[in-house]
């Protein structure tokens, strides 16, 4: 056997301390995920299926870093896991799940255990009619009943207009003892929702890795084989932040087209192109259009 030269292991490395007159809060670890991403962490989770759903997702978010969810689901199913992590906290939630008065209490049981909500505007001809939360379906038993007639109307919601501050908000949840809020216009249309929850994680998490509207960052994974539009059309739905066309060999034809094709069909999504091992593979990704 022939030795072609050394090979160091970590543990035959050392870094010797030397003086520093920097202290760790002092150190800014923020980097560049794509060309509209800044990360607070310069930490990314694998988008493999024994690592990376909403779970972790949320949690590399809030600490300044992002995850990328795993592509073994169907496209619905990994939509939902993106949701999870873009409404799982936020400033104001724009696009809050809504109900009508005529869902019965089962089915609104039914979408709070599936996408782990517990308040629900409810909405009739495109305006507030009242809302429905965990206390309105703690005890409930009546499953077949409209939600209607459970709900708290609207004459009895505390409400504020758009534009109101986050102390503004604190302080009209605490004088009321709410857990939300709604944001509506004049015209009792919907058009977001604070919640304390919230206003507590925006607190407790001062570095996370959020988007322009206060929401946890977060990628998904996507192929180039058949079904790969309709998974990326929900997948920006959801509010996904960055797609990665993830595959083997990213330099290679089927991989370049898909990055073109995303960026030409979405351009307000970030694209991420590989895996790549050369400097021919980077430009062909490139001139693409991602940052690859």
């Amino acid at each position: 056997m022939r030795l072609l030269g050394k090979a160091l292991t970590f543990d035959d490395v050392l870094l010797v301390p030397a003086y520093s007159q920097v202290l760790p809060k002092d150190v800014n670890l923020s980097t560049q995920f794509s060309r509209n991403i800044r990360l607070n962490l310069p930490l990314v989770s694998a988008a493999m299926d024994t690592v990376t759903e909403a779970r972790l997702a949320i949690a590399m978010a809030q600490e300044g870093g992002i995850g990328i969810v795993h592509k073994n689901l169907t496209a619905d199913e990994q939509a939902v896991q993106v949701a999870k992590v873009k409404r799982y906290e936020s400033g104001v939630l724009r696009d809050p799940v809504v109900i009508t008065p005529e869902h019965t209490v089962l089915q609104v049981m039914q979408l709070s255990d599936e996408l782990d909500i517990s308040g629900f505007p409810v909405i009739d001809h495109g305006r507030v009619v009242g809302i429905v939360t965990g206390r309105d379906l703690r005890f409930e038993t009546r499953y077949d009943v409209p939600v209607r007639e459970i709900m708290t109307p609207r004459e009895r919601l505390v409400t504020v207009p758009e534009g109101t501050s986050h102390a503004e908000a604190k302080a009209l949840l605490n004088k009321h003892k709410l857990e939300r809020l709604l944001i509506i216009d004049d015209q009792d249309r919907l058009k977001g929702l604070i919640t304390v929850k919230d206003i507590t994680k925006q607190t407790t998490f001062p570095n996370a890795a959020r988007d322009d509207h206060g929401r946890l960052r977060v990628g998904a994974a996507v192929g180039v084989g058949a079904g790969t539009e309709e998974r990326v059309e929900a997948l920006v739905k959801a509010g996904v932040d960055a797609l990665i066309v993830d595959t083997a060999h990213g330099h290679s034809q089927g991989v370049i087209e898909r990055v073109r094709w995303v960026k030409q069909n979405y351009p307000q999504v970030q694209v991420i192109g590989g895996n790549i091992a050369t400097g021919a593979a980077a430009r062909a990704l490139v001139e693409a259009g991602p940052t690859a």
